[in-house]
């Protein structure tokens, strides 16, 4: 941290992004905030353990696919809400109520389908997740666990089961690829017919 920044909950955190009013959210999940950012003051290098169904619900997905729904919802939708990594999956943060009702529009969405859509682990009332530290340490103190996109506000913008099945689904649908093409026969023999005399 640079020497004018004496507090660890002034301005911005170095790396990870996360403000003083990120901080109070996220410690607000939780049964004691106060308890909470008093460890952070003394300890901004250490994961939390918060529960869900208050302040947030979370989505975890496999992380190359979850990089998909997020790339989704910043190139053509409205944008994510707070984003996470933890031990190579992403924590995508969404409104209350997510992780009761995503897994049913799911179901319904891959009726007739294939199953592109990974198992996606819905966390709400009754669950609790681990939070990345707030502070990134040189070198971290735990490498797979920090903030894509870190919270900076009191009240972020969450989405909701719809929104994320709708980025679910597209990045199923770009994962997949379809060629007018068969196969090719792996057994074929292929000549250069490039140098011809």
């Amino acid at each position: 941290m640079s020497s004018e920044r004496t507090d660890v909950f002034s301005d911005r955190f170095d790396v990870s992004g996360v403000t003083a009013d990120g901080a109070a959210w996220l410690a607000s999940a939780g049964t004691y905030p106060r308890s909470t950012l008093a460890l952070w003051r003394e300890r901004a290098d250490a994961p939390v353990v918060l529960p869900c169904g208050s302040a947030f619900d979370v989505v975890s997905a496999p992380a190359v696919f979850a990089r998909r729904m997020v790339d989704r919802l910043w190139d053509e939708g409205p944008g994510s809400g707070p984003v996470a990594t933890f031990r190579g999956r992403m924590l995508l943060f969404a409104a209350p109520g997510t992780a009761q009702r995503l897994p049913s529009l799911l179901r319904w969405e891959e009726f007739g389908r294939t199953g592109a859509i990974p198992p996606l682990l819905c966390h709400g009332r009754g669950d609790a997740v681990t939070v990345p530290p707030l502070l990134t340490t040189t070198p971290p103190a735990s490498p797979d666990s920090r903030w894509l996109v870190a919270p900076d506000t009191r009240h972020p913008w969450l989405p909701g089961p719809e929104i994320l099945l709708w980025a679910a689904v597209r990045a199923a649908r770009a994962a997949v690829r379809i060629s007018i093409f068969p196969p090719a026969d792996q057994d074929a023999k292929v000549y250069d017919v490039s140098r011809r005399r």
